[in-house]
């Protein structure tokens, strides 16, 4: 009895549909796992490149070396940087242009990185609603497995003069599988789901503030310059 109810006796004699929705949990377990250790080791270097460059940032060197470092940079640049660099090209782009108007250039920067941001977060963001999607659609794709091998025991059993327990329990039993098959792809799937929209909201929420207090030390650095020299470059990030 032992033998004929352990999980690989019970998966060889389930039906032909209760085996393909287990290869199927399977297969989409496997995947979400492979999403779940490639999104946890991409967000923690991601965060460390964050704080990497908000630590430059604001050591007090200027706008104009962070920017020549940005694009001289020999590894792929943090979001941060990415989003940073885009609103100072904007910006000496305006300023090339000799545009003075002082709205009209932190509006232009502003955008840059607006639009830049809208990009770095469709990355982050990537393959997360597949998790969602695990979460919530394995538990009902095992119980549909569950409750089609449920149907099919009791068909088998139909013909049976004397129905007992052992008679009984193999084809629950399989059918059952498929729930905890079900139960196992979707939680660690909630999980991770959970814990990296967490995350990503924390980054979302850093990268724009850092949007905003760029666009004020832009028009801190712009005022007195608009007046004077629109060519100037800007100063430090203090």
């Amino acid at each position: 009895m032992n033998q004929d109810l352990s999980i690989i006796e019970l998966v060889m004699h389930a039906s032909v549909v209760v085996q393909i929705v287990l290869v199927l949990l399977l297969a989409v377990s496997l995947a979400s796992w492979s999403i779940i250790f490639g999104k946890a080791i991409g967000l923690k270097r991601l965060k460390g490149d964050n704080e990497e460059f908000d630590r430059e940032f604001w050591a007090g060197r200027t706008l104009q070396e962070l920017y020549q470092d940005a694009s001289r940079a020999s590894g792929p640049p943090s979001p941060q940087e990415r989003i940073f660099a885009a609103g100072m090209r904007e910006f000496l782009k305006l300023r090339e242009r000799r545009v003075v108007d002082v709205a009209s250039l932190l509006d232009g920067s502003r955008r840059a990185m607006r639009a830049s941001y809208q990009r770095e977060m469709d990355v982050i963001e990537a393959r997360l609603d597949f998790l969602g999607s695990v979460g919530s659609v394995s538990p009902y794709i095992g119980l549909f497995g569950t409750v089609w091998g449920i149907m099919n025991a009791f068909t088998g059993l139909s013909s049976m003069q004397q129905v007992t327990l052992a008679t009984v329990a193999p084809g629950i039993a399989e059918a059952l599988v498929a729930t905890a098959i079900g139960l196992f792809a979707a939680i660690p799937a909630v999980l991770a789901y959970n814990n990296f929209s967490r995350d990503i909201d924390r980054i979302a929420t850093h990268l724009e503030s850092f949007i905003e207090e760029f666009s004020n030390i832009l028009a801190r650095n712009t005022q007195p310059a608009a007046g004077a020299d629109a060519a100037r470059p800007a100063t430090t990030a203090r």
